[in-house]
């Protein structure tokens, strides 16, 4: 008979679980490991809810192992760090990511990429091992992993940089989308859009931002400072800047065709998906080589993708927002709302992440 989540380890933890495919949250007892030579342990203060927390716990991605504790936008304080641990002490400000262990020796680990490293670690859900998240009283993990908190960065909008920061600021950097003058786009205003436009702004970037709703225009030009804003699906408003943009960085995770999109590159110009639809994209050859039609010969265009981001980026990423005073727009939540907060994620009514306010909420009984 295998142990309990209670029993596994010798630290009692509280928090919130997913018991099944239901996606019900609920108070959960569990435990965490001892604080080892190189682990830092510390009080969550604020965990923000991500999409893809909202999958997981309904089983959409067909891999939950329940009971789960989700959350991977994690700040709090240090209460415990262990005898060789150098980066943090007791008392400091830290964050955890999507992230709690890797190899450390691939090739992708050598070269600060650890997220593709085959033998990563999520925050929860791990595949290889049980791994708890953060909507949890507190939370112990490697030094490497953990990320240093800027002094001037707000812990409760900063939250979700961890994970929607990260997420655009990455393929930004790899994909060469980081010139001043450049023009991309942002296809969708949601939690990983609205960050990516105060990063591209930040970089001084041209920004377009591409949405299906009309409304958010005033969003994102008069609030978060977008260049210009392009109802997807106005003919006329797509084929007016068609070959004009050096890339695009694609957040949304709904069903869309990519063709369109493609069509506004310039010729060299980057497609870069970062959201996860449950249904595969369709990547026609045609207008890679050529452009959308005969008028448009304009081709050598790169479909890609991004996750996340390695550990020295995360903490590049979060010291770059805390410099240009990037944070996420936020409402902040107890934790015994969280199941009404994830029943309005489901329907997109949230502007643009919900934070859970861990260490004022969540009580053990």
């Amino acid at each position: 008979m295998g142990s309990s989540p209670e029993t596994e380890h010798p630290v009692k933890a509280f928090g919130y679980a997913a018991r099944d495919s239901s996606g019900a949250l609920s108070p959960i007892k569990f435990s965490r490991r001892e604080t080892g030579d190189e682990d830092v342990r510390f009080k969550v203060l604020y965990c923000g809810v991500c999409h893809s927390d909202l999958h997981s716990i309904k089983n959409d991605w067909h891999n939950a192992k329940y009971p789960m504790i989700p959350g991977h936008e994690i700040v709090g304080v240090v209460t415990e760090v262990g005898s060789k641990v150098k980066k943090v002490k007791v008392g400091d400000k830290v964050g955890v990511g999507c992230m709690v262990g890797s190899c450390r020796s691939c090739d992708q680990c050598v070269t600060d990429q650890e997220q593709y490293c085959a033998k990563s670690v999520q925050t929860y859900n791990s595949p290889a091992i049980v791994t708890y998240g953060g909507y949890s009283d507190h939370m112990v993990a490697n030094e490497h992993f953990i990320i240093s908190w800027p002094k001037d960065l707000p812990l409760d909008g900063g939250a979700p940089l961890l994970c929607a920061g990260i997420t655009v600021y990455s393929p930004m950097r790899y994909y060469g989308l980081d010139k001043p003058g450049m023009h991309v786009a942002v296809v969708g205003l949601g939690g990983l859009g609205h960050v990516a436009v105060m990063f591209l702004k930040a970089l001084g970037i041209k920004v377009t931002v591409i949405s299906t709703n009309p409304k958010k225009k005033e969003e994102a030009t008069s609030k978060l400072g977008a260049d210009s804003f392009l109802v997807s699906r106005d003919e006329s408003q797509m084929q007016a800047v068609m070959s004009t943009m050096d890339g695009i960085i694609d957040t949304v995770s709904a069903d869309h065709p990519l063709p369109p999109l493609i069509s506004l590159l310039k010729p060299n110009g980057k497609l870069v998906l970062v959201g996860a639809p449950t249904k595969p994209h369709e990547v026609p050859a045609f207008p890679l080589l050529l452009g959308m039609n005969l008028f448009y010969l304009l081709g050598r265009k790169l479909v890609g993708g991004s996750l996340i981001g390695g550990m020295k980026e995360t903490q590049e990423m979060i010291e770059f927002a805390a410099k240009h005073k990037i944070t996420a727009a936020v409402e902040v939540i107890p934790i015994d709302y969280i199941n009404t907060a994830m029943g309005r994620l489901q329907k997109s009514d949230v502007r643009y992440r919900f934070v859970i306010d861990i260490a004022n909420s969540l009580k053990s009984t």
